[in-house]
């Protein structure tokens, strides 16, 4: 099946079950009858680990009734020395009647932590009429360990799962396996998502066996072209939090989705290449922004690569959903249509070469970034430094699809051992092995 039309015939299902949802809004006063006299389950998912750092982590869960949630977090196995975390940080929780996020802040780095999640079920008439009707604790105990120059430096990464569940569980069983310190979700998790329930379902209610798969190995988020379409996500937000303004400068806060994290003698560089149509392109009404954002972006990695933290590390990988380079560009453009080339540009492909690709890649090279891992074609692929001409060696991801030899669900990990950085992809559908190589450390 091609990429395209598998994305149409999956985005087209997802609006059919969607759309008739996209104006609902809730009306938490209309709704108190209904939360009063609610009487199952109230947390509704296992808690999903978001935005890995050195001294912070997201923790999501669903709720079945609305609910203010929490988290109990010690260094104590037993919880013992456990403090209480709730959701919505300082002078106002939050209350919501599906997902719950819960910022732990002030973490130790490369730290195992212990931690359960609990919710209280919460009336609301409005004004001073509140209260608490119930209270729900997961009973499991998970773990987690942040990162830091003496975290473990390993990481998986997946991409372009597109709500496909039988080569998602294929990804997450191999990354059980595996059991690296963190995975990068590279993109594409989504088709065109109108819902919030839709997202839920990607996340946090996954059809799949393992429900707990970032439970307690932490994600990062790398967004792809599809995760910025459609109502709901248009505000991600709301099941995946974005990164913790600390990590940047003010000027850069609201680059909520980049990430420069340390993980033992790696260091990890997340961009987002954002939406692959033209910002002008009228099917979009004028509501992406994408060109100032990929530039804000550029800004904000010149700066990071020179952070102490990042600089010193003799690895260097980054992420990005689109490649930034293709040796055929003609016969996997995006979704760019040739209505969208501007003066002086020949073909589609070269609105990419003329912004993330010269943007980014001389930056990477400059620091001496020794591979770049990236998704959108479905293919996997591999490019030589000699081939991308910028020192860096790109490796492209696979597909959702099962029946192709070329187009495969892909795990690629990646590990430091015997003083070099070893990246090993592997076919999640047959278990083989498409590539191993090793890259020396930076000058």
């Amino acid at each position: 099946m091609k990429r395209r039309d598998f994305i149409k015939g999956s985005a087209a299902l997802a609006l059919a079950a969607g759309t008739a949802d996209i104006a609902k809004a809730i009306d938490l006063t209309d709704n108190n009858n209904q939360e009063d006299s609610f009487s199952g389950k109230l947390i509704g998912s296992a808690p999903l680990l978001e935005n890995y750092a050195e001294t912070s982590m997201g923790v999501a869960f669903t709720v079945n009734a609305l609910a203010n949630g929490y988290v109990l977090i010690g260094e104590k196995p037993d919880l013992s020395d456990a403090r209480k975390v709730k959701c919505g940080g300082y002078r106002l929780c939050d209350i919501n009647d599906k997902v719950l996020q819960v910022r732990l802040t002030g973490l130790k780095p490369a730290t195992t932590y212990f931690y359960k999640i609990g919710a209280d079920r919460i009336h609301y008439g409005g004004g001073y009429d509140m209260k608490i009707i119930g209270n729900e604790e997961d009973p499991a105990i998970y773990s987690f360990t942040t990162a830091g120059k003496k975290a473990k430096a390993h990481f998986c990464v997946i991409n372009d799962t597109h709500v496909q569940w039988d080569p998602f569980s294929m990804a997450i069983e191999k990354v059980a396996q595996l059991s690296p310190s963190c995975v990068i979700w590279n993109g594409d998790a989504s088709n065109t998502e109108e819902t919030i329930e839709a997202q839920m379902k990607i996340f946090l209610q996954p059809e799949i066996d393992r429900k707990d798969y970032g439970s307690r190995i932490p994600y990062m988020f790398c967004p792809g072209n599809h995760d910025s379409r459609g109502w709901a996500n248009r505000h991600l937000e709301n099941v995946w939090m974005y990164r913790q303004p600390e990590e940047r400068s003010p000027r850069d806060w609201d680059l909520g989705r980049n990430f420069a994290v340390r993980m033992g003698d790696i260091a990890l560089i997340g961009l987002d290449t954002a939406e692959d149509k033209l910002d002008s392109n009228p099917v979009f009404a004028g509501l992406f922004n994408s060109a100032p954002y990929r530039e804000a972006q550029t800004k904000w990695l010149k700066d990071v690569l020179k952070r102490k933290d990042i600089a010193s590390a003799p690895y260097i990988v980054a992420f990005c959903h689109i490649p930034l380079f293709d040796p055929r560009p003609e016969e996997n453009p995006g979704d760019l249509a040739p209505a969208d080339s501007g003066p002086g540009i020949t073909h589609p492909w070269a609105s990419w070469q003329r912004t993330c690709s010269r943007m980014w890649g001389p930056l990477l090279q400059k620091a001496g970034c020794q591979v770049l891992i990236t998704a959108h074609q479905h293919r996997f692929r591999c490019d030589t430094p000699a081939e991308t001409g910028q020192g860096w060696a790109q490796i492209v991801g696979g597909g959702p699809e099962l029946n192709s030899v070329t187009s495969f669900p892909t795990v690629i990990e990646g590990k430091v051992e015997k003083k070099a950085l070893r990246i090993i992809v592997h076919n999640a559908h047959t278990g083989e092995i498409c590539l191993d190589r090793s890259f020396k450390p930076r000058r």
